[in-house]
This record gives structure tokens, C-alpha cells and sequence, in this order.
């Protein structure tokens, strides 16, 4: 049950990080807050300072920042939509921004303990298509197609999403690469390698239900040697969240995967967090800090890519009626734009539905 409440926390935490993104920049564009709330449903507690009420609410699934004049007109001169488009475009876009910034700091502690996962393969598997293109242990991958590949992952998620399609491969070799060992590849990292291109079509494997290259990496994990590098490894973690996220999307809308199996909602997400960080303590307390620190990552970085999708109802779906009244030069009428985004709310509401029999299914 601890691992659980662990587990809500984190989500909490996520949710807070996001509404005070819309929070703070509506108070530096001197905007009015009505409440910011923790939580949905009934208020558990709440107290008022200044024009503001803070809520903790029963739920923890979600939260709030209910502005002055935010989905109605209002007289108020500070009334949000009383205020220039900008002003407006910062404070819709400030959720979902700092939602990534979280997600940042998250892969910034990961990088900080782990370091960076390189492309190097480590095993040809004999006859496989990579070893008919050529490829050798120790070689390291830099692009597939118009993909650039800077971790392992970035290669299992490529063939995840793009399964049987024809590969261009480029990669790097250094010298004695086909002797690769843990050390040897050590001792050439110092030389410079020979940039190289390899065509090969993956094929499907009966026992892993997958097309593969036949390829292995070995856990030949780089730690950041300046300031510059440990910065380009982390944001390497959130993009690779991010691109998660649109390929898994680009998956489901084209029937690769299927929902029921791939969609989690809150309770599904808290309950997995909870069994991870039940799991990791046993292992101690770095390895406790580095499942938190993923799961901040994932789940951070989902919630801010999500959110900005162009969707009635999300932060994305009010910034392109922003950025619609930017390009007009006048707003949309807000009647209009009100049932829209009620539209899109009910469509939430009922995939939310789905989503939470879906993971009590999974649970029981």
C-alpha cells in the first residue's frame, strides 16, 4: 500500500509541476486565479490568500488553475481573456512547458548516475541480415533512414514502428572493431573511426513475434566527461520520450498496436509505479532514485507532448485557437469556441471512462 501512495505522490507531483506552469505565468501577466487546486472532485482542505484559493481535492488524478474570465467574457481588466494573445499563448503553453523542464531535471539525475547508452553493437548473428550488410562488433550506429540514432533504444524503437521496411544504416568503425570486447572498445575510443552505410531489410523472428536486424548491444553505457555533454545526454532522454509518444500514437492509428493493451490511464500508471518502486528498494537506494527519476521522466515528458496536441479541451486544442487568432487578428467567437472545447472535454471524459475499466481489467 506504501508503494502505491509512492506511486500517487510521484502523479501528484507531475500534475502540481504542470498547473503551476499555468499558475505563475498567469500571475506574471497579471492575471487573476479564482483557485489552484491538487486533485479532483470534493475539496479535502483549502485556504485563501489574496484573491486566490488553494485546494487540495480528493482525487488525485488531476488539478486546476481556474482563472478570472478564462472561459467567459468578464469585465475584469485582469480577466484572461482580457489580456494581449501572447500574454494568453504563455500561460496555455507554460503547463505543458514546464512539464518537460521536469522531465529534463528527471534525466539530468539518470544521466548523473547511469550515463549514456551507445549504439554499439556488441553480436552479428550468423546469416542475419546485418551480417550479409556487413556489420561488425564494435561498430557504432548513427542513423537509420532519415532517423538519427544516438542509444540502442532508438534502434529497437525505430524496427518497433517502421517493422520490415528496407534499412539504410550508417555507422562508424573503428579499427580492430570486429575483436570487440568491453576493453577494446574502451582503448579505441581515442581513434578516429571510418564513417560507413550499410543496406539490409529486417527480417521477422518466430520467437520474439518481431522483425529484427540481428544485431546485440553490449551495456556500454558512457558517462558525460563536460558540462555541454551531460546537457546533450539528458536532453537525449526527453526527446526519446517524446518520440516514444509519437511513434506509439502513429502506431495505434495505424493498427499496429492495440489499444486495450497499450493505453494506461492513472490507476493502471500508479499501480505499475508502485510495483517498480516496491521492486527497486530492495536493490537500494540509487537504484530506488534512478526508478523514480524514469518514471518522473516518462510520465513527465508524456503528459507535456500530450498536452500540447492540437485535441478541444487540452492545452494544444486552446493554443491553436490562440494561434488562430494571432494569424486573424480577432479571436474566434467565443460561443463557438466554448463548444468546441465542451465537445472535446466530453470525448475526454468518456475515453477516461474506457480507459479506467480498462485498467481495473488489467488489475484483477
Amino acid at each position: 500500500m506504501l508503494y502505491i501512495l509512492a506511486g500517487i505522490l510521484l502523479f501528484g507531483v507531475i500534475v502540481l509541476v504542470h498547473e503551476f506552469g499555468h499558475f505563475l505565468f498567469a500571475k506574471l501577466n497579471g492575471i487573476g486565479v479564482v483557485e489552484f487546486s491538487i486533485g479532483m472532485g470534493p475539496r479535502l482542505c483549502s485556504f485563501v490568500r489574496g484573491e486566490t484559493r488553494y485546494s487540495v481535492k480528493c482525487l488525485p488524478f488531476g488539478g486546476s488553475c481556474m482563472m478570472v474570465g478564462e472561459d467567459a467574457d468578464n469585465p475584469d481588466p485582469g480577466a484572461f481573456n482580457n489580456k494581449p494573445v501572447w500574454a494568453r499563448i504563455s500561460v496555455i503553453a507554460a503547463g505543458p512547458v514546464f512539464n518537460l523542464v521536469f522531465a529534463l531535471f528527471c534525466a539530468m539525475v539518470i544521466v548523473a548516475q547511469i550515463g549514456h547508452d551507445m549504439p554499439v553493437l556488441h553480436d552479428i548473428v550468423e546469416g542475419s541480415p546485418a551480417a550479409r550488410a556487413g556489420l561488425l562488433p564494435g561498430d557504432e550506429l548513427t542513423r537509420i533512414n532519415n532517423r538519427k540514432i544516438s542509444s540502442r533504444r532508438d534502434v529497437s524503437l525505430y524496427l518497433m514502428a517502421h517493422p520490415g521496411e528496407p534499412l539504410t544504416v550508417h555507422y562508424k568503425r573503428f579499427s580492430g572493431a570486429q575483436d570487440a570486447g568491453g576493453q577494446i572498445l574502451e582503448n579505441q575510443q581515442q581513434e578516429k573511426p571510418s564513417e560507413h552505410v550499410a543496406e539490409l531489410v529486417p527480417e521477422y523472428n518466430e520467437e520474439y513475434q518481431s522483425y529484427m536486424m540481428g544485431v546485440s548491444f553490449m551495456g556500454n553505457y558512457k558517462k558525460a566527461e563536460n558540462p555541454l555533454e551531460f546537457l546533450d545526454y539528458s536532453l537525449y532522454e526527453v526527446k526519446y520520450c517524446i518520440v516514444t509518444t509519437i511513434d506509439g500514437l502513429g502506431m495505434l492509428f495505424r493498427g499496429q498496436m492495440k489499444v486495450e493493451d497499450s493505453v494506461t490511464g492513472p490507476v493502471g500508471i500508479v499501480s505499475m509505479v508502485g510495483e517498480t518502486i516496491e521492486e527497486g528498494q530492495k536493490s537500494g537506494a540509487a537504484v530506488l532514485i534512478n526508478i523514480i527519476a524514469t518514471w518522473g521522466l516518462l510520465l513527465s515528458a508524456t503528459l507535456g507532448i500530450m498536452n500540447l496536441l492540437p485535441i478541444p479541451a487540452l492545452d494544444g486544442g486552446r493554443l491553436l485557437f490562440l494561434l488562430i487568432e494571432l494569424l486573424r487578428g480577432r479571436p474566434v467567437d467565443p460561443e463557438k469556441e466554448g463548444m468546441v472545447h465542451a465537445a472535446g472535454m466530453a470525448l475526454l471524459m468518456m475515453l477516461m471512462v474506457l480507459v479506467l475499466f480498462n485498467d481495473i481489467r488489467k488489475l484483477m
